[in-house]
């Protein structure tokens, strides 16, 4: 069986992108997660689970921790975290950058998606 425990729009304010501006004045991130967790889980009790307001302090470290220029290295970052400290077995991390203008076009956002499996 398969457990997935997921985590939709999660908001963290981050200073990341390729131009300084972007660095410099922030903006909210949007992180949504797929976590496949343990068959433990299925005790009903919290100490055999993984407790997302924990992974939701992970990501927010991860993000707080450096300024990314790219989504792909703050999903692949945030997704190496989640398996390196939690028991997951697999981690999908998609970053959302809400609300951008490219090239005088708008983009409703722009997004990177990294999975990390445990290795054995």
């Amino acid at each position: 069986m398969t457990l997935t425990v997921e985590l939709h729009g999660l908001e963290i304010p981050g200073r990341h992108g390729v131009l300084e501006d972007e660095r410099r004045a922030g903006r909210t991130f949007l992180y949504d997660l797929w976590l496949d967790v343990p068959d433990a889980a299925l005790s009903d009790r919290i100490e055999d689970a993984v407790d997302y307001r924990e992974v939701a302090a992970c990501v927010r470290e991860i993000s707080d921790g450096r300024a990314f220029h790219l989504l792909e290295a703050l999903a692949a970052a945030v997704a190496d975290a989640l398996v390196e400290r939690f028991p997951l077995h697999r981690a999908r991390v998609r970053v959302r950058k809400p609300e951008l203008e490219v090239k005088g076009l708008r983009v409703a956002y722009s997004a990177a998606t990294a999975e990390r499996v445990r290795r054995p």
